[in-house]
C-alpha cells in the first residue's frame, strides 16, 4: 500500500499543497461535499495522482473519526492538510466556532491518533488570528488543551460574548495556532509533526466571497496598504506547505507560519493601524 495524504477541505489551497507533496502516494480528500471532493479528484487524477475521496463533517466526532480509520485502511497516514473552514461573511460566531475552531480541534484529536511516525501535518489558519488582542495566559491554556468536546462550553466563547462573527473567526484561528502548539507534543511522542500556516487574503473562491461582501472595501485596503500590494496565490501557500511537510522541515513542529503579504505588520505599526 501506498502512503497515505489527507486533504480536508478540497479548495484552492488543500490542493496547491497536495500537489506538492503527493506524488507516488495515495491522496485521499474529504469535504463536507461530494461534489467538491470529486470535482478536486478529477483536477488531480488528471493531473497524474491516485484520489479517492470521502464526505466528511468536521463537526462530528464520529464523521472525523470514521475518515481516520478509513485513511488508515488505505495505508500508513504520513500527511494531514486540514483546509476546511467558513469565513466570517459565510456563517454565524456560533458556526464559525463550532466549525473552526471545534472541527480542527476534533481532526487533531482523531488524526493525531493514526498519524505515522515521520509524517506531518498542516492546519490552515488565518493572518485574523494575529490581530486578535492578546489574550490572558489562562484564556491561551483553555484553547490550547481543553478537549475537544467541552471546548465549546467555554465561559469565553459564549454567545454573549462572542456576537460578532469576525470575532469569532479570529479567535478560532488563534486557537488553531494554540490548539497545534499543544497538539504538537503529542504527534511528537509518535515521531510526527504538525504546524499552522496563517494565510493572508488568498485568491480563492472564499476570499472572492468575502471581497464582494460587506466588508470587501476593508479587505482591499488591507492589500493596497500592505507591502506586497496585492493578493497572495493558493500556490505560495503551498510553497510553504510543502516546506512544512517535507524533509526540510523536519525541525519544525508546533510553529504558526505568517504569510499575509505584511497586512499583519501594517495593522499593528503601519497605515493599517486601528485609530
Amino acid at each position: 500500500m501506498k502512503d497515505v495524504i489527507v486533504v480536508i477541505g478540497s479548495g484552492s489551497i488543500g490542493q496547491a499543497i497536495a500537489r506538492r507533496i503527493s506524488a507516488g502516494k495515495h491522496v485521499f480528500l474529504a469535504d463536507l461535499r461530494e461534489d467538491n471532493a470529486n470535482a478536486a479528484a478529477k483536477t488531480l487524477s488528471e493531473a497524474g495522482f491516485e484520489v479517492s475521496t470521502a464526505v466528511v463533517d468536521v463537526t462530528s466526532r464520529e464523521s472525523v473519526h470514521v475518515l481516520a480509520k478509513m485513511a488508515e485502511a488505505l495505508g500508513a497516514v504520513t500527511g494531514l492538510i486540514h483546509a476546511a473552514g467558513v469565513s466570517p461573511t459565510q456563517a454565524s460566531p456560533a458556526q464559525i466556532l463550532r466549525v473552526d475552531l471545534y472541527g480542527t480541534a476534533l481532526v487533531l484529536e482523531e488524526f493525531g491518533n493514526v498519524i505515522a511516525r515521520g509524517g506531518a501535518g498542516v492546519v490552515i489558519a488565518s493572518q485574523s488570528g494575529h490581530r486578535l488582542p492578546a489574550l490572558t495566559p489562562e484564556q491561551n491554556k483553555a484553547l490550547a488543551i481543553t478537549p475537544a468536546d467541552e471546548l465549546l462550553a467555554l465561559p469565553m466563547l459564549q454567545p454573549d460574548r462572542v456576537t460578532d462573527p469576525l470575532n469569532a473567526y479570529q479567535i478560532s484561528k488563534r486557537g488553531n495556532a494554540l490548539r497545534v502548539m499543544a497538539e504538537a507534543v503529542r504527534w511528537g511522542k509518535r515521531g510526527a509533526r504538525v504546524n499552522t500556516i496563517s494565510p493572508g487574503i488568498i485568491v480563492t473562491p472564499l476570499a472572492k466571497d468575502e471581497l464582494s461582501g460587506p466588508r470587501g472595501a476593508g479587505y482591499r485596503r488591507m492589500m493596497e496598504l500592505s507591502s506586497a500590494g496585492r493578493a497572495g496565490t493558493p500556490d505560495e501557500v503551498g510553497n510553504v506547505g510543502a516546506l512544512l511537510m517535507g524533509p526540510d522541515g523536519a525541525f519544525i513542529t508546533g510553529s504558526d507560519f505568517l504569510m499575509d503579504g505584511g497586512v499583519t505588520a501594517a495593522y499593528w505599526y503601519g497605515e493599517l493601524a486601528p485609530a
